[in-house]
């Protein structure tokens, strides 16, 4: 019943101008769309919209929420997807009875942590609290590393660090980072921010003057002098966004790849040029498009520009205020950073 996410395709915007792709769309549903489906473990919610619909992102125009469910956004293992006409408009409705619930002495408990994700966690899990874009200072102005316990030069998890900067509470919880890739506009050249790698996390257990202890709970590499130390985030995403497209133009282009490679492909996390001040949300479905390429034209003479190419679907997980992180899940043929992004 599941569809491969490969079998996605659509090319209907490849010969408009941009000025004209953010025209009003509606939900096409797939020529053997089926009646029901029954939510099963590993589903996520981009498998199922392209299970009902041609275009996924177009989920939130047809589903019909319940509103006597406490949350209806929720959908769990053992729920049955029901698709119905109303008014001759098709609307999906979601029939919980069949969910599949944990036992306890006094009741039937499912979890909101079990809900079914929007996107294939596993990919992204990294990403979801550790990974930061901050703006251009606040790392050279953050506390750092100044040594490791018993004059130790690298330190891990289980060990002490030695802190020097303006720490102000006693038991707080920082995450340890180190600068990573600067991200520049290609375009403005404006600066959008400098990316924090995660290297691992701690607890201030002492506060003497200038110079703080550390306890390292946590470390994903060798925590060394210089290391930056910025107070731990609160996990801020939901994992059931639901898919849409963007409520304006969105013209931008991927710049850079998780992982340091140039080369994009499906399930890869990317960055693009666009965040919270341009009204990207969570959930936002962009194409990409592989920009087109100056030829001569041997029968007229003279060059001419080939149209864009559409490469693939992304869609954004988290926001930040001018770049956001998006996870590619669609790659029809290669990606690259520099490709463009822009409304499906």
């Amino acid at each position: 019943m599941k569809k491969n996410l490969l079998g996605f395709l659509a090319a209907s915007l490849l010969c408009l101008p941009f000025s004209l792709s953010l025209v009003a769309q509606e939900p096409v549903l797939r020529d053997q769309v089926p009646d029901t489906y029954t939510v099963v473990k590993g589903d996520t919610l981009w498998d199922i919209s392209d299970t009902f619909l041609k275009n996924p992102w177009m989920w939130p125009e047809i589903w019909h929420v319940n509103a006597q469910i406490q949350n209806p956004h929720l959908i769990y293992p053992g729920d049955v997807i029901r698709l119905i006409y109303l008014d001759g408009t098709p609307r999906l409705t979601l029939d919980t009875s069949g969910r599949e619930f944990k036992l306890s002495p006094k009741a039937r408990v499912v979890s909101q942590g079990e809900a079914i994700p929007t996107i294939p966690l596993d990919k992204i899990n990294s990403f979801l609290s550790r990974s930061r874009v901050v703006d251009e200072g606040v790392l050279e102005s953050a506390p750092y590393v100044v040594a490791g316990g018993h004059d130790h030069l690298i330190v891990g998890e289980g060990d002490t660090a030695y802190i020097r900067g303006d720490i102000q509470e006693k038991f707080s919880v920082y995450g340890v980072y180190r600068k990573g890739d600067e991200y520049r506009d290609p375009i403005t050249k404006e600066k959008l921010g400098v990316q924090a790698l995660d290297i691992g996390s701690g607890e201030i257990i002492a506060i003497n003057g200038e110079v703080s202890t550390m306890d390292v709970t946590r470390s994903t590499e060798e925590i060394r002098a210089g290391d930056r130390l910025l107070r731990e985030e609160e996990r801020s995403i939901d994992s059931t966004f639901f898919p849409s497209s963007p409520n304006s133009d969105v013209n931008g282009l991927i710049l850079a790849v998780e992982g340091g490679v140039t080369q994009v492909g499906r399930m890869d996390v990317v960055v693009i040029n666009k965040g919270a001040r341009e009204g990207m949300v969570p959930g936002n479905v962009l194409a990409i498009y592989k920009r087109g390429k100056r030829i001569r034209d041997r029968i007229s003479g003279g060059k001419v520009d080939l149209p864009d190419e559409r490469a693939g679907i992304l869609m954004v997980f988290r926001v930040f205020d001018k770049v956001s992180m998006a996870l590619v899940l669609e790659a029809d043929q290669g990606i690259a950073v520099n490709d463009i992004v822009k409304n499906p």
